[in-house]
């Protein structure tokens, strides 16, 4: 059985026009049985059924111009005098049609003629009109125009729902084409975080690898115990950008947020001295200080923290001199964090910093402003009066947003 609903579905056409040759069968039949005495109205009767009969056949395929032929054939009995008969149904199922399908003009013709159908017919063969006067003659009009509405009313609401649960699909396929773009969006974003977190892996540490390797082998024959100090410092240095490159690569195969991969922890406030520490083992004296009451920040506030003391610093490496000194201060307000690193070297062109430049030192900055901006701070970089330069951030505990 399921198979045979299954055909009909399929072939509406064919479906059609099995009923329009039933209901030209049962239109001959009346035909004969009803108008046996011929004339004109018999012979204006067959076209008419055929023509009835057709409309029931095509009207998935053209609506409106079967309505059209309808409303044609309509006119044709009233003008020849061909009394309603069985083709006549055909008429109630194009208001039908076209009230679910059709064009909208096509479905308010279809309701007008609708109305006026009943009382036109009554009109045109008066002498067919009960004795009961007016009244029964509009009973009558009323029962005969009922079915003809009901048939527009229902059309009409399966149009209504077949609008909105086409809006619903519409909106569902929306929905997901916004989540696909969000997902690349998000996609994306994330695979600009990884390429800041290596640039700042590598920055730092090859950077301080390479001034211990440059120290090793100045003091290689004069101090080899001095020597000794700086291969293991590289050799540290190298365990822990491995690990961490480890980390983000990591993120890359397993799809997985860095923050909770299982190879090192995120640096956090609490390692900035440690952090300072190893940059003072490779010559450069830093002024470490803690102002306010520490307390627990948001995981991004303390990593955006941690990577901008450690870009500061390097580029004072690069670019600070021999003699250069730095100073870095971590200030602890009510409402988020405050940092401000400075260096008393020659420093780099201004430019630099903005533009970019064959060492990285754009991208570094670039990278120190996109990390402020995630968490909704503010960064303020630039050459101090006197020398040397300066990084003021303002990290709130909350985005701005929110």
């Amino acid at each position: 059985m399921q198979r045979f609903y299954d055909f009909i579905r399929r072939h509406p056409t064919g479906v059609d026009i099995l009923w329009a040759v039933l209901l030209l069968g049962f239109s001959g039949v009346s035909i004969v049985a009803e108008q046996a005495g011929g004339g004109r109205e018999r012979v204006a009767a067959v076209p008419i059924a055929v023509g009835l009969s057709a409309v029931v056949a095509l009207r998935r395929r053209a609506p409106e111009k079967m309505l059209l032929l309808a409303i044609l054939m309509g006119i044709a009995q009233l003008l020849f005098g061909v009394r309603p008969g069985v083709a006549d149904f055909a008429m109630l199922v194009i208001t039908y049609t076209v009230a679910t399908v059709g064009e909208r003009w096509a479905s308010r013709l279809a309701l007008g003629c609708s109305l006026v159908a009943a009382g036109l017919s009554r009109l045109r063969w008066s002498d067919d009109a009960p004795t009961g006067g007016w009244a029964q003659t509009a009973g009558y009009v009323v029962i005969m125009t009922v079915p003809f509405v009901l048939a527009w009313v229902l059309g009409d609401s399966i149009r209504t729902r077949r609008a909105y649960f086409s809006q619903l699909e519409e909106r569902a396929a929306r929905l997901e084409r916004e989540r696909e773009a969000q997902s690349k969006v998000a996609v994306a974003a994330e695979r600009a975080r990884i390429a800041r977190e290596l640039h700042d892996v590598v920055a730092h540490n090859v950077s301080v690898m390479v001034v211990q390797a440059d120290g090793a082998a100045y003091v290689m024959d004069s101090s080899p115990e001095q020597a000794r100090q700086a291969l293991e410092t590289i050799s540290g240095t190298g365990r822990q950008a491995l690990a961490e490159m480890r980390r983000l690569l990591g993120v890359l195969r397993t799809g997985d947020s860095p923050e909770s991969g299982e190879y090192v922890p995120q640096p956090d406030v609490e390692q900035i001295e440690e952090l300072v520490g190893k940059v003072r083992e490779t010559g450069l004296a830093v002024d470490f200080k803690i102002e306010g009451t520490p307390r627990p920040l948001p995981s991004g506030v303390e990593l955006t923290a941690y990577r901008i003391v450690q870009e500061a610093l390097t580029n004072t490496r690069k670019h600070g001199g021999p003699d250069a000194g730095a100073s870095v201060r971590l200030v602890y307000f009510d409402d988020g964090l405050g940092l401000l690193v400075e260096d008393d070297g020659r420093g780099a062109p201004h430019e630099l910093y903005e533009d970019g430049g064959a060492d990285g030192a754009g991208q570094g900055m670039i990278g120190m402003r996109e990390r402020v901006g995630m968490v909704g701070g503010t960064l303020d970089a630039g050459p101090r009066q006197g020398g040397g330069f300066r990084i003021s951030a303002l990290l709130p505990l909350k985005p701005a947003n929110q």
